[in-house]
């Protein structure tokens, strides 16, 4: 006998290889015919696993779990594809993975799916359902499944990246049997309902330099209503997608024609763009600004000279040659107003001079990461310069700071804590307010709200000490580190003592809410690299930091983080991560009570465990564009840029009790 600890904490004991199914009927006959998986020891297990010494289980369904539904997708997902090799004999199977909603299957197969295709295919679907053909898992060592899966190439190259000498698991329904590691249900009769939902072009294994297959997605329940409240669901989102509603209220509309990552404003998209601008130009106006306007195109002199150049060559688009000049379209606007100040001689009582502009600016972005408003190579930015006296800087910077108080105000934004509020005398590291006085601020201000009230304390602080640039000593920046390499600088050298003094001052935090009793949890990150120069990146790469790729850039935004606590959490290292998902791992770690926001992201990071603005890690250790539609996450990410355009724009349909905690 075995002792198996469930879910709820109760210990049952079952007979040695007693499989997750039997368990699950020895529990209750309605827990066997929902059952989908079984989780053993924290890892997935097919519902015939058979358990042979203690542990802890936990039987999943339908509505249990992620895990539970995932069981029951690829189970359907194998459906499909037997209902496709019944209609298209000749169908050559790739892959038919569960995603965050559904699943899909890849097929080659001669042309394309037509809608008449698919209408069969799910009639075929829910015949075999009815058929309840009962699923049977079987192994093989790797020259066998070989063998098996003659005629099938994808499924050979599949097999073929595996181990030599590693049982190789299949699954067999009737006369369907194909590659694969599971978990799946125990017969085809327990999926109850199924939804095709699209179908697309995608290349094997993300790679457009392979076959472009057929895939189709597909989603599947076990109750008929559910098919219906998700397709409610679908077309709701639907209708809150920005390009949805652009298109809807005749905002803005994009074209090949013109050109991806460029949309075009239609009237009524204009009408609330020009009073956004005059809400901002007005404002400046207000404050003794000047309004310009200069060209989109520019001499690449120009960016060499102002040293833009070297810094933004990459995001800009491809130079133009136009008689004997080399063109580029401006990224930026800073040269082009240093050239109108430098235009005319200037008296001292002339200044300050506020120079403003709404310009148009372009980037040259990656197309599979353009999408509507959102992401685009062509953008209108306020941007400014102001020339002032040295005796100036003081008032000019306070002012510049109040029209971004005043449009923070407009924008709902009141209680923060800026520079300004700190004394004169303020310790510095270099010109910046040092992580020190910083830490002293965050214990002022603590105790400063215990002693109005016994509510929970929030703060999100954020520090400049460690800011660019690095090229300069001070009398008040001693630097203990000292590295002895000569294939380092001196600007890595002064970035290194600064992280030091920012490690003494995080001691100092958490050494002062060790000692409190209320329970206290910091969160310390970073949001990237410092921005060091292009020569010291090939110094230390070796000349390939010029050659990198969008992904290998991406290692310049790579930092630690920590989560600390003066009370027990559970010890846990994360490889990977990114800053959408630090909230709620944050709010996991703390064991407060999360948002359906904060569960659902929770959810995501499992399978996609980092995004980024370049696009995506998933958990095969791939990295996808954003829109790559062959990506086995593509209906995750979708997914998720939904939600988030409910969350930040959606304010009629905003379903508020899943991104708040109710009080």
């Amino acid at each position: 006998m075995i002792k198996l600890t469930l879910k709820d904490g109760s210990i049952k004991e079952v007979e040695q290889g007693s499989t997750i199914y039997e368990v699950a009927k020895q529990i209750s006959e309605g827990l066997a015919r929902v059952a989908t998986c079984g989780i053993v020891n924290g890892e997935v297990k097919d519902l015939r696993y058979e358990l042979q010494e203690d542990c802890n289980l936990s039987i999943e369904t339908f509505d249990s779990s992620l895990d539970g539904k995932k069981a029951y997708w690829h189970t359907t997902s194998h459906i499909m594809a037997q209902a496709v090799q019944r209609l298209f004999p000749n169908v050559k199977f790739a892959i038919g993975p569960s995603i965050e909603n559904g699943f899909y299957y890849d097929f080659d197969v001669e042309k394309p799916f037509t809608d008449e295709d698919k209408a069969k295919i799910e009639a075929e679907m829910k015949k075999i359902i009815k058929e309840d053909i009962e699923i049977e898992r079987f192994s093989l060592p790797k020259q066998d499944a070989l063998k098996l899966m003659d005629g099938q190439p994808y499924k050979q190259e599949l097999i073929n990246d595996l181990a030599d000498g590693e049982e190789i698991s299949f699954y067999k329904q009737g006369d369907f049997t194909d590659l694969c590691a599971g978990p799946h249900l125990m017969k085809t009769g327990k999926v109850k309902a199924v939804k095709i939902l699209s179908s697309s072009g995608a290349y094997w294994r993300g790679d457009e330099h392979n076959k472009m297959l057929q895939r189709i997605y597909a989603i599947s329940f076990p109750k008929a209503s559910q098919v219906e409240e998700y397709m409610q669901k679908l077309e709701e989102a639907r209708q809150r997608d920005h390009r949805k509603i652009g298109k809807d209220l005749e905002l803005f509309m994009t074209s090949p024609l013109v050109g991806s990552g460029l949309p075009m404003y239609l009237p009524n998209g204009a009408t609330v763009r020009r009073l956004l601008e005059r809400y901002i130009q007005d404002k400046e106006v207000e404050m003794g600004y000047q309004h310009v306007y200069t060209p989109s195109l520019a001499n690449t002199e120009l960016y060499k000279v102002s040293g833009h150049w070297d810094h933004y060559k990459e995001d800009m688009f491809p130079v133009m040659k136009m008689d004997n000049e080399e063109m580029v379209l401006r990224p930026m606007n800073c040269p082009h107003h240093m050239l109108i100040y430098k235009n005319k001689m200037h008296s001292y009582r002339d200044l300050p001079i506020r120079i403003g502009e709404l310009a148009h600016d372009f980037r040259y972005e990656d197309s599979g990461s353009v999408c509507g408003l959102e992401r685009v190579r062509e953008m209108c930015q306020n941007d400014a310069h102001l020339f002032v006296r040295p005796d100036q800087i003081k008032e000019e910077f306070g002012k510049v700071v109040e029209l971004i108080l005043s449009v923070y105000k407009d924008f709902g934004f009141t209680d923060f804590i800026d520079k300004f509020d700190f004394p004169k005398n303020v310790k510095r590291v270099r010109e910046y307010i040092s992580d020190e006085a910083n830490v002293d601020r965050i214990i002022s201000e603590y105790e400063k709200n215990r002693k109005k009230t016994d509510q929970p304390f929030y703060m999100y602080n954020m520090t400049i000490q460690n800011h660019s640039p690095y090229d300069k000593d001070a009398a008040n920046f001693k630097q203990p580190i000292k590295i002895e390499s000569s294939k380092y600088d001196a600007e890595a050298n002064r970035y290194l003592n600064l992280i030091k003094y920012s490690d003494d001052s995080l001691k100092q935090l958490t050494g002062y809410f060790e000692k409190c009793k209320e329970p206290t949890i910091i969160l310390f990150l970073g949001d990237h690299q410092p921005r060091l120069t292009d020569e010291f990146m090939n110094k230390i790469t070796n000349g390939q930091y010029q050659t990198w790729s969008s992904e290998q850039m991406m290692k310049r935004y790579q930092v630690p983080f920590v989560i600390w606590a003066n009370y027990d959490i559970k010890e846990q290292h994360i490889e990977k991560t990114s800053m959408n998902y630090i909230q709620s791992i944050l709010a996991k770690t703390a064991g407060v009570k999360m948002t359906g926001y904060q569960r659902f992201l929770n959810e995501v990071r499992k399978e996609v465990p980092t995004i980024t603005s370049q696009g995506y890690w998933g958990k095969n250790g791939k990295f996808y564009q954003i829109n790559d539609k062959g990506s086995p996450y593509y209906g995750i990410i979708q997914k998720y840029r939904m939600i988030q355009y409910n969350m930040m724009f959606d304010k009629k349909n905003r379903r508020d009790s899943f991104f708040e905690v109710s009080k």
